[in-house]
């Protein structure tokens, strides 16, 4: 079985259990099956487990992965087993810690294929059997040329060195244009980085060019997942969770949550003051407070609709901060024939429940069916365009601020176009239905 399907197996079972699955298979088995299994499942694995067992484990697991599964347990039980491990894992495990885990140093591994360039084909590949044979490289598909400081200089794949001519130097068929970034460089930048020149790997080097690491395809995979997640989350109104939904604890779960509603529902209050300032205009025409929920989640939807496409085009780096303008341009005449689809709805809407007898919008005759339609289609109009502005342009700012462009979240967005949508709202109302309803 895959250790994949076996991790599945070992969380089917109690967690009493767990320990003794573990234990009955050969310790590199465990160790791959530990890399699947997920973080709480793992992290009570190695508490249970005595300290030379779970070093054990540990010492089999890749280095960017044993770093990643120490980070995860208490600063004491991760020191433990730490102290357990071969002295050569140890020292290698330690400099990966020293990364944040979003970084690309968190990520990468110091498991990867490199060769002097002035080798040559054969020897190249007589080198790479050898490690193949005797140690475990997690990026063997990748070689990657360098000088005698180990500063890189070229990259080529395995099936390039396999074509290469024999006789040839590495130097002669190795790419010289190797795209690299920094340790510290953040793990968006490595993603970026792999989709752009479609990487299988993506070569990690410090001021100096020499070699470090690499972080894999399969890291690149969970850095996407993770900023998605993260940038989903952030747009729902949260905090992001640190935590998958099912293991973060419910105290937690509040502290993400709670600070973000409180501070909209503060926000919300001004929609509260803006209804309390025109409330003798809402006892005269009545008719007025029937269209305030359509008005405000219209400017709304349309906010949180340019937040989320401005946002994501950000993150896909589609948009730069000195495009601000262009998307201005864009968004005003967007946002105005929106807005003109939904005041036609809303006109048709109207009419038809006046002419079916459904409502009568004209407040026993006081006022011409018109005015009133006219009111609602004018204001949206107004509404949508300001929601679309408003959306589009405030993940611009919160980038020029230093901020993350997706914390601009849709219900954020959505509060403060309630806001302005109900003063606009009703300075249209009264430039339509003075000396009739107002």
């Amino acid at each position: 079985m895959h250790p994949a399907d076996l991790a599945d197996v070992a969380e089917a079972l109690p967690e009493d259990r767990l320990v003794a699955f573990l234990s009955a298979l050969p310790t590199a088995r465990a160790a791959d099956v530990l890399e699947y299994l997920s973080e709480d499942l793992r992290s009570l694995a190695l508490e249970a487990m005595s300290t030379r067992q779970a070093a054990a484990l540990v010492t089999e697991m890749t280095p960017d992965d044993r770093a990643d599964v120490l980070e995860e347990l208490e600063e004491e039980r991760a020191e433990e087993i730490l102290q357990e491990i071969p002295a050569a894992a140890r020292a290698e495990t330690e400099a990966l810690l020293q990364y944040e885990p979003d970084s690309a140093g968190g990520r990468m591994t110091t498991e990867f294929v490199a060769a002097a360039e002035t080798l040559t084909v054969e020897e190249a590949l007589r080198s790479v059997r050898a490690m193949a044979r005797t140690e475990r490289r997690e990026a063997l598909y990748t070689v990657y040329t360098t000088d005698a400081k180990g500063r890189l200089l070229g990259v080529l794949s395995l099936r390039e060195l396999l074509a290469a001519p024999e006789g040839a130097h590495l130097s002669d068929v190795a790419w010289t244009e190797v795209h690299t970034v920094l340790p510290t460089a953040p793990q968006g930048d490595v993603v970026r980085l792999a989709s752009d020149y479609d990487l299988v790997a993506v070569p990690v080097v410090d001021d100096d060019r020499r070699l470090l690491g690499v972080v894999t395809v399969d890291d690149v995979i969970d850095a996407i997942e993770e900023e998605q997640t993260e940038d989903v989350q952030k747009l729902g109104g949260m905090e992001a969770l640190d935590e998958p939904y099912m293991q973060i604890g419910f105290l937690a779960m509040l502290k993400k949550r709670a600070g973000w509603l409180s501070i909209l529902m503060v926000s919300e209050m001004f929609t509260t003051s803006a209804l309390q300032h025109y409330d003798k205009e809402l006892e005269r025409a009545a008719v007025l407070t029937l269209f305030v929920p359509l008005v405000m989640s219209s400017g709304g939807n349309s906010g949180s609709q340019s937040t989320s496409l401005i946002t994501r085009a950000m993150a896909l780096d589609e948009v730069r901060l000195r495009d601000w303008w262009r998307v201005a341009v864009r968004e005003l005449p967007s946002g105005m024939t929106l807005g003109a689809i939904l005041g036609v709805i809303a006109i048709v809407r109207i009419l038809l429940w006046q002419h079916f007898g459904f409502y009568d919008y004209t407040m026993q005759g006081r006022t011409p069916i018109g005015y009133v339609a006219g009111t609602i289609a004018c204001a949206l109009v107004g509404i949508v365009t300001f929601g679309s502005m408003t959306g589009s342009m405030l993940p611009f700012l919160l980038r020029r601020l230093g901020f993350d462009p997706a914390s601009a979240s849709a219900p954020f967005v959505a509060t403060l176009v309630d806001v302005t949508g109900l003063i606009i709202y009703f300075n249209v109302a009264l430039l339509f239905l003075r000396g009739t309803l107002l």
